[in-house]
């Protein structure tokens, strides 16, 4: 029987899961296509997935429900199906971790701004990420991660959501990119340390960083140390992509080897003491299981 997630986070550290949308688009996932209409139209490649992480010794499988908020899926015309689509993400991760790890829900922007920027209010807002939530809760998670966030003002209100639904770890991730001072900010001009105050003041048990935009290798590390100073006694994730993207003839690729991830990661565990360690874009199985080796040395 596995523990609580909530009773293991902080107290030892844990190997998140990898990419999954690259991995969708190995399969065959097509530009402009819903990835996460796969949850039901191509399910058994999903938890092919998902299985692939664990195998690879990864603590914390995420779900592929992405942008399966009403307004992302509305780009699709799958707006009707939100409880659907993250109910059988999240049976198909709980089905693939089976007692050998635990499942986030994966939320992520939901694709617009908060008045004045947008059109949404805080309490629209809200709505749309509870519907979300629920279809998550329906299917069996162990927590909420909500991760590629720039803008603290919707963080706030997803974890705010989040924690109103149950009592689960709360994950929020923020994506930075490097400024010529040394520090980072998300692309709405937010520090680092205004970003994960708010995010810990709205109830986030779990504060950090996932993709970025020009990020290095290096750069994860020092933001990592940043990102760990302003979040004090609060457990600090970071997921970085498999270096930063490359063009090639074929598209972009991610040129990080298993091996530089796995070197990664020990700098994030023991120099910057980092609680959660995964990685986001271009990071395979092959990439976690050498990441997950590093963690649980």
């Amino acid at each position: 029987m596995r523990e609580k997630l909530q009773d293991v986070i902080g107290k030892r550290p844990l190997a998140c899961d990898g990419a999954m949308g690259t991995q969708l688009m190995a399969r065959g996932l097509k530009p402009g296509e819903c990835g996460e209409l796969w949850n039901l139209k191509r399910s058994s490649e999903v938890q092919a997935i998902h299985a692939a992480y664990v195998v690879a010794g990864c603590d914390l499988i995420m779900t592929n429900t992405f942008g399966a908020t009403r307004t992302g899926l509305a780009r699709h015309s799958l707006e009707k199906q939100v409880r659907e689509i993250n109910r059988a993400g999240a049976m198909l991760a709980r089905a693939a971790a089976g007692e050998k790890a635990w499942v986030l829900g994966d939320v992520g922007p939901f694709g617009d701004f908060l008045e004045p920027a947008g059109d949404y209010t805080p309490e629209q807002l809200h709505d749309i990420f509870t519907e979300q939530l629920l279809g998550l809760q329906d299917g069996g998670v162990d927590g909420i991660i909500i991760e590629t966030m720039v803008d603290p003002a919707e963080v706030v209100v997803a974890v705010k959501a989040a924690r109103t639904l149950g009592d689960w770890p709360v994950i929020a991730t923020f994506a930075f990119t490097p400024q010529a001072d040394g520090q980072y900010r998300t692309i709405m001009g937010t520090t680092v340390e205004q970003a994960v105050q708010q995010a810990i003041a709205a109830g986030a048990n779990v504060v950090g960083t996932n993709c970025g935009t020009g990020m290095s290798l290096e750069d994860y590390v020092k933001l990592a140390g940043q990102l760990v100073k302003a979040a004090g006694k609060t457990p600090v994730i970071v997921q970085p992509n498999a270096g930063a993207p490359q063009p090639t003839d074929a598209g972009v690729a991610y040129l990080a080897t298993p091996g530089d991830m796995a070197r990664l990661a020990r700098e994030l565990r023991d120099y910057a003491h980092v609680s959660l360690i995964g990685g986001c874009c271009g990071t395979s199985p092959a990439h976690m299981k050498s990441m997950a080796i590093a963690v649980h040395a």
